[in-house]
């Protein structure tokens, strides 16, 4: 149940890691959010990330726990990329 939730973890942490970059803030709020939001952001990403490698370990151990954090990191970046994809389209649509 812990890999699970490494997983669930895994898409917030890169939806942070993503809005803490000013080419992201920039395509989703028109402007630059101010540097120590983006501080936060990136600093609640890397934790995020951290806490779900501390899932994915515990719950499977140190061998297949990594092979599992690699996965969800994987899945889960292919989904914020895909997502910040899908909506610059729908922005460039209207």
């Amino acid at each position: 149940m812990m890999p699970l939730f490494a997983l669930v973890l895994c898409v917030p942490a890169f939806t942070c890691l993503a809005m803490a970059m000013e080419r992201h803030q920039e395509a989703l709020f028109g402007a630059r959010l101010p540097a120590v939001l983006s501080r936060v952001l990136r600093g609640a990403g890397w934790c995020s990330l951290l806490v779900a490698l501390w899932l994915a370990v515990s719950g499977k151990g140190w061998a297949l726990g990594l092979v599992w954090y690699g996965g969800c990191t994987s899945l889960a970046a292919g989904i914020v990329y895909g997502l910040l994809i899908v909506y610059a389209q729908q922005t460039s649509a209207r």
